[in-house]
């Protein structure tokens, strides 16, 4: 029970951290959580817009206000489910040594970047948050609220997978030099998987299936998907079951190498 307590308010303490570091800089916070989503969902219902003047009423089985709603809420729901700025970190402690002043420490390495990333989402998107539900509210695009909850509680978990990849590619840098180069090459690979680049309904078959089925999705598309009412109940709520697999994937993957890792490392830096 008491490290059970102690781990919580452990935790707590780096999820807190994470909050007063955005703070710290506010000026960069306020770009981070409002201008760049701002900007970044304007150009989209722009770029939308001037597809459907060229291609007629519907695109792909869906209307201009489906698109529209898609769009809105695609880059939302993908930035917090980003995690290039933690990831980078997390290499950097490896590659440069000034990762023994955690290994020293009673806490995991995992642990210390999870909670501040979870710290950082949860800060940022209940600021952001007002951005794309304005920009629906204006436009009067299809949107059930009701369903915002639930979405939001599978962003988060699958944010615990995205963690997990982080990890994962991170412990690479025992072994390879460079390896911020798999952080972007992972980057631009998931930026089509998980719908971002574009929604998942234009893909022919059988590859959108395929896509479907993976859990990368669950990071837009589906969330989307289903609070946008494209998809049913049952699609939406079986990405929680392959965001699960995911998780246990890369589980497994991050931690047979950071043992391995470990053994090889040589603590030579700061």
């Amino acid at each position: 029970m008491l490290k059970g307590r102690s781990l919580l308010r452990r935790n707590f303490a780096f999820f807190k951290l994470a909050i007063v570091s955005q703070l710290e800089y506010r000026l960069n916070f306020f770009v981070d959580a409002v201008m760049q989503p701002l900007l970044g969902t304007g150009v989209e219902v722009l770029l939308w817009l001037g597809i459907f003047q060229t291609s007629g009423p519907t695109f792909g089985g869906f209307s201009m206000q489906d698109y529209l709603a898609y769009v809105i809420w695609s880059p939302f729901i993908s930035r917090i489910t980003s995690t290039w700025l933690y990831e980078y970190k997390m290499i950097a402690e490896i590659d440069n040594g000034s990762i023994n002043g955690l290994l020293v420490r009673p806490m995991s390495f995992f642990e210390y970047y999870l909670s501040q990333f979870l710290g950082y989402k949860f800060f940022t998107t209940s600021v952001s948050l007002v951005i794309p539900v304005g920009f629906i509210l204006y436009f009067r695009l299809p949107t059930d609220f009701s369903r915002l909850p639930i979405v939001l509680v599978s962003i988060f978990y699958f944010l615990i997978l995205v963690q997990m990849m982080s990890f994962t590619i991170a412990t690479f840098a025992f072994y390879l030099n460079k390896v911020y180069s798999l952080t972007a090459a992972k980057n631009f690979l998931l930026w089509f998987l998980t719908g971002e680049l574009l929604p998942l309904d234009i893909v022919p078959e059988p590859y959108r299936s395929w896509i479907i089925g993976l859990p990368f999705c669950n990071a837009v598309y589906l969330p989307v998907g289903y609070l946008t009412g494209r998809l049913s109940k049952e699609i939406f709520l079986r990405g929680f079951i392959t965001t699960t697999y995911g998780i246990l994937f890369f589980a497994v993957a991050g931690i047979i190498l950071w043992k391995q890792g470990l053994k090889k490392y040589v603590g030579t830096g700061a």
